[in-house]
């Protein structure tokens, strides 16, 4: 069984969302809901290049006419969301995602920052944005750290040159290394560099060569991802030897890091002890999340939705050109609703997935229920692996069960979605 069956960053998965029959009203979307924490999203659905093993609900080569356009709607939405919301939510952190929200001009993230400022709190809540080597300029960098942000994440994935290009990343290790060097110039909290392992060519010596490499600039965080090759991406199928190479790196980077003082917080996550400035982290299991963009999801305890979702150039940039055409934003469009076991299910995964695991007693106070009954086939075949250890307070995954997370969280999806994802159609 492969140790790499698909990586769980939400629950349920987007390919299980369907269009909605009605259309719900977000203010019945939202009626009721816990507003005191919630999550703002903004997406950027726009990259100045595709890399090879990428997945995201994003287009190339946006001309100034569309992200101005874009702009102009996620404003609009952000006024259709703001009056569905009414006069009680209150937000506690944020972010900037896509797509690289650096595609925009300093202006135009000047822009960006005015849609997110009208929601309560932005600007005095944590504020993460994504960047790229490429994009990470000084004065987007200016107005980004001008305007409140706490963590920027770059995506670098190997520090050498070959390895970048058999990942379809044609970047220079001087341009990565010139952006790293402008990013703690301007100053922020925090800096994340991810990596990838499993590239092609990759040895454990260049691996390390890359580890060592980005701690030079001392991230306070540090992301792990082992490559994948999905559908309508532009890497191809790899060797059955594949997992080992990839679980083998793993170890390596893992190891690593730990011994450099770092603390694992999940599969892929690593950060200094102690590092809290970041402050984009929330309860997933509980708080609510608000999504602004085409690309953007949203959740509530009973209801995740979004647009349509795609991965294919074509389908894309239709769905992003139809967002900018669109004045009514006061209904949800596609999602999937949660039942009772569902809810139960999410809070399990993403807990799980957590070096922390799983708080038996917050999980009881939620659902009235001990969760080694509710999902006893579950949880039984993970700790006959050796992959769960099981306390009076708390479920988490062994070392070995956290390596397996791309295993143990595909697990506990339930028939109902997983019927759901085996319909969706890639496009």
């Amino acid at each position: 069984m492969t140790p790499y069956q698909g990586y769980v960053y939400a629950y349920p998965h987007k390919t299980a969302y369907r269009p909605l029959s009605p259309q719900p009203p977000l203010r019945d979307v939202w009626a009721g809901e816990p507003l005191d924490t919630l999550f703002l999203y903004l997406h950027v659905p726009f990259c100045e290049m595709r890399c090879g093993f990428c997945n995201l609900f994003t287009r190339t080569g946006a001309p100034e006419e569309l992200t101005g356009a874009y702009l102009e709607t996620l404003d609009r939405q952000a006024t259709a969301v703001l009056d569905a919301l009414g006069d009680d939510a209150s937000f506690a952190t944020s972010a900037f995602g896509g797509g690289t929200p650096t595609y925009f001009t300093a202006s135009e993230l000047e822009r960006l920052c005015d849609v997110a400022g009208r929601f309560p709190g932005f600007g005095s809540i944590p504020l993460g944005v994504e960047t790229s080597p490429a994009t990470a300029t000084t004065d987007r960098l200016t107005v980004l750290a001008e305007r409140g942000t706490t963590r920027i994440s770059i995506g670098v994935q190997s520090f050498l040159d070959e390895e970048a290009r058999a990942a379809v990343r044609p970047q220079k290790r001087a341009e990565v290394e010139a952006a790293l060097d402008r990013i703690r110039a301007v100053g922020f909290p925090t800096l994340n560099i991810d990596l990838i392992y499993g590239i092609d060519g990759q040895t454990p010596a260049t691996w390390m060569h890359s580890l060592n490499a980005a701690l030079t600039w001392q991230p306070e965080e540090i992301y792990l991802y082992p490559l994948y090759v999905r559908p309508l991406t532009g890497l191809g199928r790899r060797a059955q030897d594949w997992d080992d190479q990839r679980l083998t790196l793993y170890r390596i980077g893992r190891d690593h890091l730990l011994a450099e003082g770092y603390e694992q917080v999940s599969m892929r996550m690593f950060r200094l002890p102690g590092d809290t400035a970041n402050g984009t982290e929330y309860c997933c299991q509980t708080d609510g999340m608000v999504g602004l963009g085409c690309g953007a999801r949203s959740y509530t305890s009973a209801l995740h939705y979004s647009f349509e979702y795609a991965v294919g150039a074509g389908q894309v940039r239709s769905i992003i050109d139809a967002y900018v055409r669109e004045d009514d934003f006061t209904t949800a469009r596609v999602g999937l609703e949660l039942d009772d076991d569902e809810r139960r299910r999410r809070h399990l995964v993403q807990s799980l997935l957590q070096a922390a695991g799983l708080d038996r007693s917050a999980y009881r106070a939620r659902f009235g229920t001990n969760p080694l009954d509710d999902f006893p086939a579950d949880l039984k075949s993970f700790d006959d692996r050796g992959w769960l250890e099981t306390t009076e307070n708390a479920l988490r995954l062994t070392p070995e069960g956290l390596a397996h997370s791309d295993v143990v969280g595909p697990a506990l999806f339930s028939s109902r979605v997983q019927e759901l994802m085996a319909a969706y159609e890639a496009r």
